[in-house]
């Protein structure tokens, strides 16, 4: 593995692969004028590039700032912007000083963001001005000094609170940034919050060693010749773990601000990039978009997408990468991996890869009892390395017993595996849907629908039937310049599912509701349920044959 020091699955990795601050030490020292980080900020700008070197003196003078304001090693600290060079090296220069890194999702608002101020513990927050704003109508929690990054807007003053803005000083005092005890591998890291796309949002303990294991040990696909696209935000570990693999690999970073389906190309040409995750919805708009003869005019060579969804094979015959995949989720370490040569023999939809060392995985039933071969059940793993899955729930040990009951972490996620091994995603358990006797997973219907051509996104989702069991709504959105017609989205998917697959209910919107992390807010279509512009085949007449055997 290009340069990590090889260890065995049950052990602790070197601090110079793991622990942050040692890892941006060492590498700065073993090449400093290495291209470390590519800041793609337009099509009319040419990348701001820093070396490793550059980006150890902005951490440790950004740090500085921090010792200043008071931070001390294990103490929390809530970070609130997007993308670009002000996250980076304020994560980093938290971590510099053995603090806790607590990103906040950029969408967090109201009630949800008062939640996890709360549960924070953070008495300092460092924001871009804009969203300030939004903490005037909210308690606090602990928090009462904000320190604000450059950007336009001045927050007006909020009761409760000091508001000032974050200046990194000119010299380094060597004083302020040395620590009471070396950072273990073991200590935590981050604070991560889940997306509270089903509750209160909980933050999960996040130690370098998880991180590790999520991330350098298993993107195996980034090496030091490589420039790795960071594509999605990193306040969510779905982008950290990138930039923690590519430093530990010793390979280029680029990072956008967010995710665009017309710059994406033009900033993988610019930056030089050769690696990139892709969420399966990001991989999917790229799919959509019209057809150029400049689709295999880039650097990209290998691209993970998560998940892996029966589009994803079309994404290297268009574009021409190698593809991969990984299943992860916050509170775990990527203990599935695939690729490259995925998505080429077209029985690879839904594919989360093959168990990694560190972990022991099974498919089991309500009642923690393993499935039989090939049957579905909720994945539940544990590590053989301590410390590699997450560290529990902060102030939340109620739900911290639930998830790990019985030794196994419980993913929520139905799961089955086939005779090769091999582990496939069929849905989140609280997601699949039950008409007629049948279970319907909504991943595999939503995959059908966003096959129509003029299908930009897809959700399917539970809602009451007036029979028994649930029936199937539809929630779409139109990829751009084209309409839907419901009905005739109803006879595509005659001729592609089951009939009990096809939705009765359509209802066609310019957009789904997510998190600032990509994720779809299903329960909040749920709780809409059937509006009254919604499309109701069986109010329309529309009838499904079914084939009946003779």
């Amino acid at each position: 593995m290009a340069g990590l020091t090889p260890i065995a699955p049950d052990a602790v990795p070197p601090r110079e692969d793991c622990v942050l601050r040692d890892m941006l030490e060492d590498r700065a020292r073993t090449h400093p004028e290495r291209d470390c980080i590519r800041f793609w900020h337009g099509r009319e700008r040419a990348p701001e590039v820093w070396s490793y070197g550059e980006l150890l003196d902005r951490v440790r003078a950004r740090a500085c700032a921090l010792a200043q304001a008071g931070i001390r090693q294990g103490a929390h600290v809530l970070c609130w912007m997007g993308n670009g060079p002000d996250l980076l090296v304020t994560w980093f220069a938290i971590n510099y000083l053995g603090a806790v890194y607590i990103p906040l999702n950029t969408a967090a608002r109201g009630q949800s963001l008062a939640q996890i101020l709360d549960n924070a513990d953070a008495r300092l927050m460092i924001a871009h001005p804009t969203l300030v704003a939004r903490l005037r109508e909210i308690d606090h929690g602990a928090l009462r000094d904000v320190l604000t990054v450059a950007g336009d807007g001045e927050p007006t003053a909020i009761a409760g609170l000091t508001i000032a803005p974050l200046r990194d000083p000119v010299g380094i005092d060597e004083t302020a940034l040395a620590l009471e005890a070396p950072i273990r591998p073991f200590d935590v890291q981050a604070v991560m919050y889940t997306s509270g796309t089903t509750g209160a949002p909980k933050g999960v303990l996040f130690t370098y060693i998880q991180h590790y294991t999520m991330g350098p040990e298993a993107i195996e696909a980034i090496g030091p010749d490589d420039c790795c696209m960071i594509a999605g935000p990193i306040f969510h570990c779905g982008s950290t773990l990138y930039v923690h693999a590519s430093l530990a690999r010793s390979a280029t970073m680029a990072m956008i601000p967010e995710f665009r389906t017309g710059d994406f190309w033009q900033a993988i040409r610019d930056t030089g990039s050769t690696v990139v995750l892709l969420l399966g919805v990001m991989a999917n708009f790229l799919l959509k978009a019209p057809a150029d003869a400049k689709d295999r005019d880039h650097p990209l060579a290998k691209v993970y997408i998560v998940p892996f969804g029966e589009d994803a094979p079309r994404f290297r015959a268009r574009f021409g990468a190698a593809l991969y995949t990984v299943y992860n989720m916050t509170e775990i370490a990527s203990p599935l991996i695939a690729g490259p040569g995925i998505g080429e023999d077209g029985n690879d939809a839904g594919l989360a890869g093959m168990p990694r060392a560190p972990f022991e995985l099974r498919i089991v039933d309500e009642n923690d009892i393993p499935v039989a071969s090939g049957g579905i059940g909720e994945l539940v793993i544990r590590s053989h390395r301590p410390w590699a899955l997450f560290a529990g729930y902060y102030r939340n040990p109620q739900a911290t017993a639930e998830s790990m009951r019985n030794g196994w972490f419980h993913t929520g996620d139905a799961f089955r595996r086939d005779d090769q091994g091999r582990y496939f995603f069929v849905d989140r358990i609280k997601d699949v849907i039950r008409r007629r006797g049948e279970n319907i997973s909504s991943f595999a219907l939503e995959a059908e629908i966003t096959a129509h051509p003029a299908v930009r996104e897809a959700v399917a989702v539970a809602v009451a039937s007036d029979e028994t069991e649930d029936d199937v709504l539809a929630i779409v959105t139109p990829v751009e310049g084209k309409t839907i017609d419901a009905a005739e989205l109803v006879a595509f998917l005659a001729e592609r599912v089951p009939h009990f697959m096809v939705p009765r209910y359509i209802r066609v919107t310019r957009d789904l509701p997510k998190t600032a992390s990509g994720k779809l807010q299903k329960h909040a279509l749920r709780h809409d349920g059937v509006t009254p512009d919604t499309f109701d085949r069986d109010a329309a007449g529309i009838r499904l044959k079914r084939e009946r055997l003779s």
